[in-house]
């Protein structure tokens, strides 16, 4: 498959268990990628899983820091030109204490992990698709947005701004070519999960695989008319 051949593909969290599903899936279908994250040594290693022949670039960036964003979109744009799909992969998750125990620094770290991040990103990418006719977003929200969850306020409060967000961009540009979606996982089948829930049934868990699949349907031609939706990927759980 080469639907997305010449096409210039940009995964944040690119060492991670998801954006590295995520880059190899683009990678099967002919795009150029650029893998962006924090961790240098976790980005070699994702570079490692793709074939010899894809065109990566790899790309060491802070997503809290708004200079740093704006080198990353400058690097790509002068290395691969300009960017038709931001896949915002980026973001963690840490159970906290009860709300009103909760720290500012506890508050901050989901809130920038999982929202600022994704800001930061699409503030730096969007004007380059304005300019080019047109892009594709696509956002990782989680589950956890739609309802509360004792001791995990901060996550869920993130994960919901991350949807806000979808839904703000995908208004604001939907005029101009430029599709915005997230999508909402449940439990995400890694190693991580599975150490910390070792009596779980990894079989209703989700697959990176299996989400990658629709984030790569999310910026593909085939989703041409989907746009501000988050889109719930649950498994069986």
């Amino acid at each position: 498959m080469s639907e997305f051949a010449g096409k210039v593909v940009l995964v944040t969290g690119a060492a991670g268990n998801l954006g590295r599903a995520v880059a190899a899936a683009f990678a099967a279908r002919g795009a150029r990628l650029a893998l962006v994250d924090l961790n240098e040594g976790g980005l070699a290693a994702a570079r490692e899983d793709l074939p010899a022949d894809c065109q990566v670039e790899l790309i060491p960036t802070n997503l809290l820091q708004a200079d740093s964003v704006a080198a990353c979109v400058d690097t790509v744009s002068s290395k691969l030109g300009g960017i038709d799909v931001l896949a915002n992969i980026a973001g963690g998750f840490t159970m906290g204490p009860l709300l009103h125990d909760t720290t500012d620094k506890d508050w901050d770290f989901m809130m920038n992990l999982n929202a600022r991040s994704v800001f930061n990103m699409a503030r730096a990418v969007v004007p380059g698709m304005l300019a080019a006719g047109g892009g594709r977003i696509v956002n990782v929200s989680a589950r956890a947005a739609r309802e509360g969850k004792a001791k995990m306020g901060p996550y869920c409060a993130s994960k919901a701004a991350v949807i806000t967000l979808t839904e703000t961009l995908a208004a604001e540009h939907k005029h101009a070519g430029i599709n915005v979606n997230c999508i909402l996982p449940g439990t995400i089948d890694t190693p991580q999960n599975r150490a910390d829930m070792p009596d779980a049934d990894y079989s209703k868990w989700v697959p990176t695989a299996a989400l990658a699949d629709v984030v790569v349907f999310l910026a593909a031609e085939a989703s041409r008319c989907v746009t501000g939706a988050a889109i719930p990927v649950y498994g069986q759980s």
